[in-house]
C-alpha cells in the first residue's frame, strides 16, 4: 500500500497517509480547528530500494533449475577460497 502527499487548502498543512490505491481520496483537512478541502499532491512514485549483501540473479531460481545446473557441473561460487598464506612477501 502507498503513502500519499496532501495538502490542505486552507491552512496549508502537509501530511502523509498510509492507505490503499482502493481507498477513496481524502476531502477534508484533519486539523481539529481547521475545515479546510484537501487535495492529494503528485509524488514521484515508490523507489526500489536495495538493502543488504547484494541480489543475484540466480538467488530466487526454481529447485529445477538448480538441479540441472548443479548436474551440468555449474558452479554456484560455494568452492572454499584458497587460505591466505601467512609468510610476508620479501621484496627483491
Amino acid at each position: 500500500m502507498p503513502n500519499y502527499d496532501y495538502e490542505c487548502q486552507t491552512c496549508g498543512k502537509r501530511f502523509e497517509i498510509f492507505q490503499s490505491m482502493n481507498d477513496a481520496k481524502l476531502v477534508d483537512c484533519p486539523e481539529p480547528e481547521c475545515d479546510g478541502k484537501v487535495r492529494r499532491l503528485l509524488g514521484t512514485g515508490g523507489g526500489i530500494i536495495f538493502k543488504g549483501s547484494g541480489f543475484y540473479q540466480t538467488d530466487y531460481r526454481s529447485s529445477s533449475y538448480q538441479a540441472g545446473a548443479k548436474a551440468d557441473g555449474g558452479n554456484s561460487g560455494s568452492a572454499p577460497a584458497p587460505a591466505p598464506s601467512s609468510a610476508p612477501k620479501s621484496a627483491e
